[in-house]
């Protein structure tokens, strides 16, 4: 089997078997700014780059009819739009009702999908869109599966081909709807990922130009040498176990979409939301992600991550309100 290198700062407090932590183990925050990026391939930049190049010479060609979704205070849309591969993306757009449209916000989804756009809406005076990724929610597209832990399989052994390289590009060409829709918002756009979006937007930020910051909560896919190892109840898990097979070229692929080597370039402030305890994202993997970043970056640190019903109604609010305050900088001269 193919081994991933493995650079950890700190390792020695996992001890010799790491998979025997639990998936909702609690790490303690002082090892966890240890935790250091994976050793990046020598062509990591050059394979991000060219598709980046590519997917800014594509137009969207977005299509946007009034919603059967109703949210009070905007208004809603259906949208559709070419990407990648000649896949069609579908998903939401909102507009204020009342306040002049000042800005542009990108709004992710994790891996469960989403079925309408966020209310009360990040910001009242921005132009929204919420994609929905291709093979997930409303964008359906066998043979891929809607399923976590198949949808990250798909094409897991080409790394050309693989689905969270494709899902990286529906960030950039959904940038480029947004602006081809209301290109007054030009350098005056956010994004808001959520774990699989997290990850995905980490691995398009750090090649995008067209984004003014970023909000990332719980990114997935960071530091693959270690989600392959600590125990985990989302998608890694499906990973691990064709890993442990050994019967798939898997190194390849997941140097090369490891989302704490692409933080290393990304240039835009970013607030990361990280905890210290989720089943789902292993907590090490998100603050390599977190720990990576060369630039200005905000922190806000949770107890627990992929549990909002078990959140605290304190700690809810202090995310919310960071979040709120941080992207509220999007609008300003």
């Amino acid at each position: 089997m193919t081994s991933l290198p493995d650079s950890l700062a700190g390792e020695q407090f996992l001890g010799t078997h790491p998979e025997t932590l639990p998936p909702d183990h609690v790490f303690p925050i002082s090892w966890l700014h240890q935790v250091s990026c994976p050793d990046t391939p020598p062509h990591f930049d050059a394979f991000w780059e060219r598709r980046y190049q590519k997917s800014l010479d594509l137009k969207p060609c977005p299509r946007v009819v009034p919603s059967s979704t109703q949210l009070p205070g905007v208004r809603v849309f259906d949208i559709q739009f070419e990407t990648t591969d000649q896949f069609t993306l579908h998903g939401w757009l909102t507009l204020p009702i009342e306040d002049e449209i000042r800005c542009g916000l990108v709004v992710g989804h994790g891996y469960g999908g989403r079925e309408a756009p966020d209310h009360p809406p990040l910001l009242s005076n921005a132009a929204i869109l919420y994609p929905c990724f291709r093979g997930l929610a409303r964008s359906l597209a066998p043979p891929i599966s809607p399923d976590p832990q198949w949808h990250v399989l798909h094409d897991i052994d080409r790394p050309e081909k693989y689905i969270l390289g494709a899902c990286v590009e529906d960030v950039w060409i959904t940038i480029s709807a947004l602006l081809q829709l209301f290109p007054r918002v030009t350098g005056r756009i956010g994004y808001v990922g959520t774990s699989f979006s997290g990850g995905i937007g980490c691995l398009a930020l750090a090649r995008e130009k067209r984004v003014r910051l970023a909000h990332l909560a719980v990114p997935t896919f960071g530091h693959h040498p270690l989600r392959l190892r600590l125990p985990t109840r989302g998608s890694g898990a499906a990973v691990q176990r064709v890993w442990r097979e050994g019967h798939l070229r898997l190194a390849p692929s997941l140097a090369l979409h490891d989302a704490a080597c692409a933080a290393r370039s990304i240039q835009m402030p970013v607030q990361c939301v990280c905890a210290l305890s989720d089943p789902m994202v292993t907590p090490p993997g998100q603050f390599a992600i977190y720990n990576a970043l060369p630039g200005l970056k905000e922190l806000i640190v949770l107890s627990r991550g992929h549990a909002d019903n078990d959140l605290g109604s304190d700690e809810s609010a202090r995310v919310s309100s960071e979040r709120n305050r941080f992207l509220s900088e999007i609008g300003r001269d």
